[in-house]
This record gives structure tokens, sequence and C-alpha cells, in this order.
């Protein structure tokens, strides 16, 4: 194992960076490829924080964009685990983008990201537990539970198929 157990609380991460014009198109829209990033980014240190260890993505379970994001926006990504399995977690992040002068802040972006910690042979190694302490911590434990058991769902069908 690579190290002792943590709560969600104490991996869980809130990142914040402005939205510039390198990031995004002609007419002002911040790529979604600059905000994937920033929310593997923000996934890749809670599982690094939890593990103790380098971290590495092994899925994008589900990325859904709500609303556009545009220069000058704040964008604001928070980061928990979800669940922690044997060898793999669920991470989730939730991005808002915060128009800084009216101070309106909007849901843009959620997303599940799966990672896998590696030893330094880079193998996969077992992940620390997660302990739940809210009832939140215990209902997005559920909800990324469902989502772990339709992954394997789905992978088990594709190697029969």
């Amino acid at each position: 194992m690579t190290g002792s157990a943590k709560t969600v609380s104490k991996t869980g991460i809130v990142l914040a960076q402005n939205m510039l014009p390198p990031d995004a198109n002609a007419a002002g829209n911040v790529h979604g490829g600059t905000i994937m990033k920033l929310i593997d980014n923000a996934a890749w240190t809670v599982a690094s924080r939890h593990t103790g260890m380098n971290a590495v993505t092994a899925s994008l379970d589900r990325l859904d964009f709500h609303s556009p994001v545009y220069i000058g926006n704040l964008l604001i990504l928070r980061a928990s685990m979800n669940r922690a399995g044997s060898t793999s977690m669920e991470i989730g992040v939730r991005v808002e983008a915060e128009d800084i002068r009216t101070g309106e802040v909007r849901h843009t972006a959620s997303a599940y990201l799966t990672f896998v910690a590696l030893d330094e042979n880079k193998k996969v190694v077992p992940v620390p537990p997660l302990i739940l302490e809210t009832e939140e911590d215990h209902r997005r434990n559920a909800q990324a539970n469902a989502r772990y058991e339709a992954r394997k769902a789905t992978l088990k069908a594709r190697k029969k198929g």
C-alpha cells in the first residue's frame, strides 16, 4: 500500500486560473481542450496527494460542458476523491467560471476521472483507503461505486463481443 488512509477533505483541492487570449478561439470562447487539461491537472493533484506517489490518468469516464467560458473569466476547479479501490481512484472535478466584474459564477463543466498510482518502476500499486466523513462524501462515494460497477460491466461485455 502506498500510504495510510486519508479523508476526502485532506486531499481535495480548489484551483483557479484566469482565462487569457491564448486559451481561447477568435470569438473569445475558451477551448474545451484547455479546460480538459486543467481538469486532468486538478485530478492528478488529488490522486497524487492521496497516494503520495505519481499518478496517471487511466480513463475519463465522463466530461460534460454546461456553459461556455470566456476570456477574462476566472476558471475555478474543485476536485475531490470520490472512490478509492484497491488500485484505482475516481476523482470528480467541478468547473466553474466567474465573471470577475459582475461576480456571476456559472457551473461550466463536470468530469469523472480514474487514476492509478505508479511506483518508481512505473508499475501500478495499491492505493490507500478513503475515509468518508460527511453525508456528501458518502453520497459521492455511492455514485462513484455505481459508475465503477457500470464500467466493469461495459468492459466485460466488450471482451465477450
